[in-house]
């Protein structure tokens, strides 16, 4: 229905007669189960694809005009490959840009593009909207001009166009996951040596619950820059004395005496105190679901959640309201925030038959919490980015 649907807009934008030449792709948003703002340390993350994310259309040109539109925004956007520069004014347009600006540096067959993008994943909810977007120009790009990129290179492509470009320093996550996810899998993923494992998502009687908070994250980018120069403080310091660690992950939680005490600053401690107790409890879920013990996983979600509040502090007010509400509910094994923070939204565990309850439940416990209407998406684990 998506994909017809940005077909249909294609035609009627661009006053197409047929479909000839268009070609159509599509990338997913991603949720992390568990590894909350590890990914820049050198950590373990384990996202999973979503069904929900991004469709898009696309034709070549003869020339070197490139049309951006969405059905998502009124804005259209237009610029020649010889001045793709970032601009204000492009807003939502400047992710494809940055991603045409990034391949211009690698290749010489790009040719101007009409292009119509059709979002499905709720804008500012944490679920990696800007990774999708970002993959599925990558992507399709290089499948349309033959750019010889795998799509790990394609994913730090990516990577590089927002840290770069739009200036945020993401990690490699959102973009890894969004472009190698399996479906019915989550990615075990070192984000270090970038060894990644796919472990089957065997949930049984229980389904994936996405809460959105609804409540946009307009912290989210500076408090991200923040804590990630936390970090980068933090790691300075302790390689005056452990020279031989190159990221915050080379520590274990039998080192975090000796970490307190080198830094002497109670939030540097307790920021490289989450990454090391996370990558701890990343690895323990992921054992977990191997081995069938939704119990224990759950159990490692809700510590999640509470580091990311007590130490890393980027929950706010919005995502522990939805925490206390979700995790006293009968059928939820586990839940906790999910993405960057300060809104957004949580994943749970519910079990498939009590869904509904706790969907009443939240909504009634989070409106008088909030004065806020929480959204939810019941997810399947999808497939990484693709052409359709």
């Amino acid at each position: 229905m998506d994909n017809q649907l940005v077909k249909d807009c294609f035609m009627k934008e661009f006053s197409a007669n047929s479909l000839e030449q268009v070609r159509t792709f599509f990338a997913p948003g991603r949720v992390n189960l568990i590894g909350e703002h590890t990914d820049y340390n050198g950590g373990f993350v384990f996202p999973t694809a979503l069904t929900i994310g991004t469709y898009m259309a696309i034709r070549p040109r003869e020339d070197e005009l490139c049309t951006l539109t969405s059905t998502n925004f009124d804005q259209k956007v237009s610029f020649s490959l010889d001045d793709v520069t970032y601009k204000d004014e492009d807003d939502w347009g400047n992710y494809p840009k940055g991603i045409i600006n990034e391949l211009l540096k690698v290749t010489d067959s790009l040719k101007g593009i009409d292009v119509v993008y059709h979002g499905t994943i709720p804008n500012g909810a944490g679920l990696s909207s800007s990774a999708s977007i970002g993959m599925v120009t990558a992507f399709g790009l290089s499948e349309l001009f033959d750019v010889s990129l795998s799509r790990v290179e394609l994913a730090k492509l990516c990577q590089r166009m927002e840290n770069h470009f739009i200036g945020v320093n993401s990690g490699i996550m959102d973009q890894y996951a969004v472009g190698l996810c399996k479906e019915k899998h989550a990615i075990y993923l070192n984000t270090n040596t970038m060894e990644a494992h796919d472990v089957p998502l065997e949930l049984g009687p229980h389904k994936i619950v996405i809460t959105n908070t609804n409540k946009r994250r307009g912290l989210a980018d500076s408090k991200y820059n923040e804590r990630r120069a936390e970090c980068e403080e933090a790691l300075a310091i302790i390689k005056q004395y452990r020279p031989e660690w190159n990221t915050l992950s080379d520590a274990k939680v039998d080192d975090l005496a000796f970490i307190e005490a080198t830094l002497d600053d109670d939030v540097l401690y307790r920021r490289v105190k989450h990454i090391v107790t996370e990558n701890a409890r990343t690895e323990d879920a992921k054992l977990a679901l191997e081995s069938g013990d939704l119990k224990r996983f759950g159990k490692r979600m809700l510590e999640s959640h509470i580091s990311l509040r007590d130490d890393y502090e980027v929950t706010g007010e919005a995502l522990d309201a939805l925490f206390d509400a979700q995790r006293v509910i009968d059928g939820c094994i586990g839940t906790r925030m999910t993405g960057a923070g300060f809104g957004g939204c949580s994943v749970s565990i519910v079990v498939e038959d009590q869904v509904a309850a706790f969907k009443e439940q939240v909504e009634k416990t989070y409106k008088a919490l909030t004065g806020l209407e929480p959204s939810f998406y019941i997810c399947e684990a999808g497939n990484g980015v693709s052409e359709i």
